[in-house]
């Protein structure tokens, strides 16, 4: 989960799926395991690289309304990169159960919106810090 939630976001959505299943896994689960890994090894050599001289903050959210059926709740996901690297990312099931496509947008806005506040104040204080030092 470590690998998933802090350094690999392209594999988070799959990880947590099969983290669903892993009090009674069956072949299908296992071989969903082994596709990850075989992924995983054949990823080894790419790595996050921050270039570019746009020091923008930009972020992306998006929310899917119902996408569990059974437990009738919507999913966030949001994206923030910086200098055109993911430097922040989260996908969760929304903890209120809503009416509406537009309750559920709402709701991924405004959670994205906090954790920009947040990663702007980051940036901003670690800025100062290299000025500082610089």
């Amino acid at each position: 989960m470590y690998l998933a939630n802090y350094t690999r976001p392209n594999i988070d959505f799959a990880i947590n799926l099969l983290a669903k299943y892993s009090s009674t896994p069956t072949k299908i689960h296992w071989d969903g395991v082994k596709h990850i890994l075989r992924y995983l090894r054949g990823t080894t050599k790419m790595s996050l690289f921050y270039s570019g001289s746009n020091s923008q903050l930009i972020g992306y959210v998006d929310a899917s309304y119902l996408s569990n059926l059974y437990k009738e709740r919507s999913q966030t996901s949001y994206l923030f990169t910086y200098r055109g690297t993911a430097i922040s990312w989260r996908s969760v099931k929304q903890i209120l159960v809503v009416a509406s496509s537009n309750h559920s947008e709402i709701i991924a806005i405004h959670e994205a919106s906090r954790e920009y506040i947040w990663l702007r104040s980051i940036i901003q204080h670690i800025k100062k810090i290299w000025i500082v030092n610089h």
